[in-house]
């Protein structure tokens, strides 16, 4: 009996530990499974899911602009070229009629007053400065030597001459100090010059004009090397336009000898765009060769060295030249306008003056008559004739 009383207190003990364990057991996993529930419906109640819905476009994508291609940058220049200028007198004259008394009655801004509006209106007029300016009395032995004061210069920016070549025969007159002297006075008027194998450049819109200036008169066929090593110079420092000054050729002829054709072309083949001759104190015909001007003699122009002349007939030579974008093109728009070296006919006053009615009509005919052996002609307005078989 007492057996069976432990074994019963045995089985209730075991009964309650096992239902115990089992109750504890269950709780705790009912306890994590609603925990686990709540933090799930926690998060979605507190994080909706976000939708994004990818919406066609209404307007479509503007289609890029293409570069526009720059507009040629185009420039129309007129070059102005006219003969011997001579601010002075010769060591013969006296003062009566010479261009120091008209100076001195007239004033500086007289000598170039009816040529003025020609050469104000073209962006570059450029002459031959024959003789110098200078105080000097240490003058070369030699027929005639011509000298002005140096106050003269003043004339010519008066005048609108903005470029002077000095390659010619009476430049050392007065030896190196009346040399010296004029190219002082150049500089201090800022008039670009040109002489053997000193070269000038005048610029005007962007463009820059160089040229090259001779006297074959005294150095003969020297002369070709200044030229041809002037033009290449230039074209090594990227000047748009090449002009080659000459003085040569006989005094007084009317055509122009055979060395001063070959010497013009020459300058032509070398480079330059355009030769303007000078020396003969007349007038020579003026050819066209390979779409380029040479002008063999433009003649006398304010020209001091003679009181009265009996040829008074001279002209201005007008070309005007067209860039593209620095680039020359080949178009010869080109004119002469006949002059006359004097207002008046019976002296020279040192004024030149643009010819009219029947003289103009009687110059031209003459530029014609001497340019006729090259092929080359002047309509009555002065323009030139581009003829079909011109060189």
């Amino acid at each position: 009996m007492k057996k069976n009383h432990w074994l019963y207190l045995f089985i209730v003990v075991m009964t309650a530990i096992g239902c115990c364990g089992c109750g504890s057991g269950d709780a705790s996993v009912n306890s994590l499974h609603v925990e686990s529930f709540s933090s799930e419906s926690e998060t979605l109640q507190s994080e909706p899911v976000s939708q994004t819905v990818s919406e066609p476009s209404l307007t479509p994508e503007p289609t890029p602009e293409p570069t526009p291609t720059p507009e040629p940058e185009v420039i129309s220049l007129t070059v102005s070229a006219a003969g011997d200028v001579s601010l002075g007198i010769l060591q013969i004259h006296g003062y009566s009629g010479t261009f120091r008394e008209m100076y001195d009655l007239k004033g500086p801004d007289y000598f170039l007053q009816n040529v003025l509006p020609i050469f104000e209106e073209d962006d570059m007029t450029i002459v031959n400065f024959e003789g110098v300016l200078t105080e000097s009395t240490d003058l070369v032995e030699k027929q005639y030597n011509i000298k002005g004061d140096p106050s003269y210069i003043e004339i010519l920016p008066l005048g609108s001459i903005e470029a002077v070549s000095f390659g010619n025969n009476h430049r050392m007159d007065y030896g190196q100090q009346g040399n010296d002297d004029t190219v002082a006075l150049f500089e201090e008027n800022n008039i670009p010059y040109a002489y053997d194998d000193n070269l000038g450049i005048y610029e005007t819109q962007g463009i820059r004009i160089g040229f090259v200036s001779v006297n074959e008169v005294y150095d003969g066929e020297a002369v070709e090397v200044w030229l041809e090593d002037g033009i290449k110079q230039l074209q090594e420092e990227d000047v748009n336009l090449i002009i080659a000054c000459c003085h040569w050729g006989i005094e007084r002829d009317d055509y122009p000898n055979d060395y001063q054709q070959e010497l013009g072309k020459k300058c032509i083949d070398w480079g330059a765009d355009l030769v303007l001759g000078c020396h003969p104190h007349v007038l020579q015909g003026i050819e066209v060769y390979n779409g380029k001007f040479i002008l063999y003699s433009m003649g006398n122009f304010c020209f001091g060295g003679n009181r009265n002349p009996a040829d008074k007939e001279t002209m201005i030579f007008q070309q005007t030249f067209t860039f593209i974008d620095g680039v020359k093109q080949e178009d010869r728009q080109a004119k002469v306008i006949p002059c006359y070296i004097s207002s008046v006919m019976s002296r020279n006053d040192y004024c030149p003056t643009p010819a009219e009615g029947s003289d103009y009509m009687s110059i031209l005919e003459r530029i014609n008559t001497l340019s006729e052996p090259f092929n080359t002609k002047f309509a009555e307005d002065g323009s030139y004739i581009q003829e079909k078989n011109t060189k």
